[in-house]
């Protein structure tokens, strides 16, 4: 059901949902951004503190390690001294270290006695010298260890030869097991060259770092917390959690954040996660690397999110106020303008409800004189009345199929007059689109009406090449309504002196006996069969003609000359001449023609040459019979010599069963048909002797050597012998690496064939 409102109303409740919309849109977006800033200052200063922490604590193990490792480098020098002596000085060194550094628990080194004592000669065997405190009383030890093995965790530092820090662990020197705590130890071996001797090491306690981080709290609620390099706790405000894993308070935060396995790689990470109550913290890591180790420590402080949020969150409570506030003003300032603006508007309503029914009448006016924006809108609506009236006519104009008709815009606005103006247009474009289709249907038609024509022709004319030549041009000239024409055949039978005959010419409604020769590249006839592509030339100076075509005549307007190509061979040239311009596709549709008349060309001329071999045949087998007598007369000589033959018949048998054993043999006719191939051939490439009749050459090249296999059959019909590496393509696509040779096959004196010979080279490198 809708709700019917005044334009008064409806300003006001159309305002005032805006202005609440834009109000929660900026404060959204301000408290969002607010939100964001204050949690990314917190997050920084979180980052900040716990490197810095990472920072101190870093510099009190440096000082450590770097003690210890000054100790590990002076003791090399053991053997320099005597043992009691050597004994007394560690003492006192050991003493002086006690007395300035209260930190340090235990100090004690451990030595190989295969290293200081020559006549020891086991692997393993140590002596240890402890110190350590005990309510601020300095206790000793000697004793001997590892003289069944070493233990696991001593014979991993030997193996280590590096400085390095230990897991925590609970103290063992008191008894006492209320007051045990947390110590670690920082050992440096002892080297001598690279033969580990043995090792110094402070064991000190951790209470320091626990009092560190127990006063890290940046913010209410915050805490921080220390974690060995094995992910120990070793440093907690909640004590309860010291010695524990971390694996163990945060089970799902390590396997989801692999916390163990960056603290062991030494990596700053955070992340997000809830405690048990369901808050969020943010906890950051930074790694405490201590110089020349390879297990890093590392700490923690975990912030409550709420807490970073707090100012935030005060600030957009005080935005709403401020902007509820705002919003009580706002609708008083609307309802007043509402009330200035709407009552103007009230006098045109009755017209646009009229105009709304779809009535249009030259008397629609209406006259308003507020002098202000209503009056602009009176105004205009007018000017509205009177185009719609001025749109009303052009349709019926249009409809009338008045398609010519001219209309003003009311402006580059005036959509619905650009509408009608788009109707018409789309009309006009219609129309003549429609007579174009038409055109374009015709030409279709007119091509495929002399294509199936010469179709015709050539079918029934295909057995004297004169006669043909000059059906040819003859109906070309007729169909494409050209002046005059002719047909230039290739003439290769002296393969130094190859030309183009003209073998049939056409003009102005008569055949031409002409009798004309033209080297190949001479003239245009010359320079299309060279060049292999159509040449069109519609700029013809006066006599040019006489120089350059091979018809000469009457200067025409527009000259066309279609290379005959089958296989990109050229077999001759079409001339044609007209005083009119060819268009497109009548271009197109000659091309297409020359295609087929260059194929029908090649079969012909086959067929000649098979009729003039035929023939020749007959007149050899006549002369054959009337030197038989002569024969017969000579049958004693060639008695004699009849051994002989038979013995040279068996080599030269011999030899072709080797070649047919040995080599890939094929023959093939001119157009590359194969006409026979051996068994080694067939076997070779995979085919039996019923698929592989009719194949063509190519079929046994891969599909990019097709053009130098054309270059190389051109050659090889011209009467040269081609040998080449190449590869032989067998019916399933494998490709043979073989030595190649073509070689032309003659018969008094005329190619009869092409021989092809391979060696397949593809089982020898």
């Amino acid at each position: 059901m809708k709700i019917k409102l005044k334009i008064n109303q409806k300003i006001q409740l159309f305002i005032i949902s805006s202005s609440i919309i834009i109000y929660i849109i900026a404060i959204g977006y301000i408290s969002l951004n607010a939100r964001k800033m204050a949690y990314a200052d917190a997050i920084e200063v979180t980052n900040q503190i716990v490197q810095k922490s990472a920072n101190e604590i870093k510099a009190s193990l440096d000082a450590d390690l770097s003690m210890v490792n000054t100790l590990a480098t002076a003791f090399v020098t053991y053997k320099e001294m005597p043992i009691d002596k050597w004994q007394s000085l560690v003492t006192k060194m050991y003493g002086s270290i006690f007395k300035n550094a209260p930190h340090i628990y235990s100090i004690w080194d451990s030595w190989e006695l295969n290293a200081v004592d020559p006549n020891y000669n086991k692997p393993t065997g140590r002596f240890v010298i402890i110190y350590w405190r005990e309510k601020e009383i300095i206790k000793n030890n000697f004793e001997y260890r590892s003289l069944e093995g070493d233990p696991v965790l001593y014979a991993e530092i030997k193996k280590r030869t590096t400085p390095s820090i230990w897991e925590p662990y609970e103290d063992v020197f008191t008894d006492n097991k209320a007051e045990k705590f947390l110590m670690t130890t920082i050992n440096a071996p002892i080297m001598d060259g690279s033969k580990y001797v043995g090792i110094v090491a402070v064991d000190i306690t951790l209470d320091r770092f626990q009092k560190m981080v127990e006063k890290i709290k940046p913010y209410n609620g915050s805490y921080a917390f220390l974690v060995s390099n094995g992910g120990i706790i070793t440093g907690h405000s909640d004590k309860s959690l010291l010695n524990k894993k971390i694996a163990d308070l945060f089970p799902r935060e390590d396997g989801k954040f692999s916390i163990t396995e960056k603290i062991k790689e030494g990596k700053s990470f955070n992340f997000i996660t809830n405690d048990v109550t369901g808050m969020e913290h943010y906890i950051s890591f930074a790694p405490i690397n201590v110089v020349n180790t390879d297990t890093p420590w590392s700490i923690a402080i975990s912030v409550p999110v709420k807490t970073i949020m707090y100012k935030a969150t005060r600030n957009f409570r005080i935005s709403l106020i401020v902007g509820f506030i705002g919003l009580l003003i706002l609708v008083l300032v609307i309802n007043i303008i509402s009330r200035n603006i709407t009552n103007p508007i009230t006098n045109i309503t009755h017209l646009l409800k009229l105009i709304s029914k779809g009535h249009i009448d030259k008397k629609m006016v209406v006259t308003v004189n507020s002098h202000d924006e209503i009056e602009e809108m009176a105004n205009g609506l007018n000017l509205s009345i009177e185009g719609l009236n001025k749109k009303v006519e052009f349709a019926n104009q249009i409809g009338a199929g008045e398609l010519n008709t001219n209309f003003e815009l009311l402006s580059p606005e005036d959509v619905l007059g650009q509408s009608l103006l788009e109707m018409r247009n789309s009309l006009l474009k219609a129309r003549n689109e429609e007579e174009k289709r038409k055109t374009e249907d015709e030409k279709r038609r007119w091509t495929n009406e002399g294509l199936a024509k010469f179709a015709e022709i050539l079918r029934q004319n295909n057995n004297d090449l004169n006669i043909l030549a000059n059906e040819i041009i003859k109906n070309l000239i007729y169909y494409i309504k050209a002046n005059q024409g002719g047909l230039f055949i290739k003439n290769d039978q002296d393969k130094g002196n190859v030309v183009l005959e003209l073998l049939a010419a056409f003009a102005y409604d008569r055949k031409k006996h002409l009798k004309k020769q033209i080297k190949i590249g001479e003239g245009l006839v010359g320079t299309c069969a060279v060049e292999k592509e159509t040449i069109y030339i519609t700029e013809i100076p006066q006599n040019y003609v006489q120089i350059t075509s091979g018809l000469g005549g009457s200067n025409p307007n527009s000259l066309l000359l279609i290379p005959l190509l089958i296989e990109n061979e050229i077999m001759g040239v079409i001339e044609i001449a007209s005083f009119n311009k060819f268009e497109e596709h009548e271009i197109q549709f000659i091309e297409k023609v020359a295609e087929s008349i260059a194929s029908t060309l090649k079969s012909v001329r086959i067929n000649i040459r098979t009729s003039q071999l035929l023939e020749q045949s007959q007149q050899q087998s006549e002369e054959m019979a009337a030197q038989e007598e002569e024969m017969r007369q000579n049958m004693e000589e060639l008695q004699a010599t009849q051994e002989e033959s038979a013995r040279r018949e068996a080599e030269f048998k011999g030899v072709l069963e080797a070649v047919d054993r040995f080599l890939l043999k094929a023959e093939f006719s001119f157009n590359s048909d194969i006409l026979y191939a051996n068994s080694l051939f067939s076997q070779k490439l995979g085919y039996s002797v019923s698929e592989i009749t009719g194949l063509k050459a190519e079929s046994f090249f891969a599909e990019n050597d097709k053009n130098k296999l054309q270059e190389t059959w051109n050659n090889v019909m011209a009467g040269n012998t081609h040998q080449e590496y190449s590869k032989l393509k067998t019916k399933t696509g494998k490709m043979l690496n073989c030595i190649i040779s073509f070689i032309p096959v003659y018969i008094d004196d005329e190619i009869e064939k092409i021989l092809l010979l391979a060696i397949d080279t593809s089982e020898h490198k």
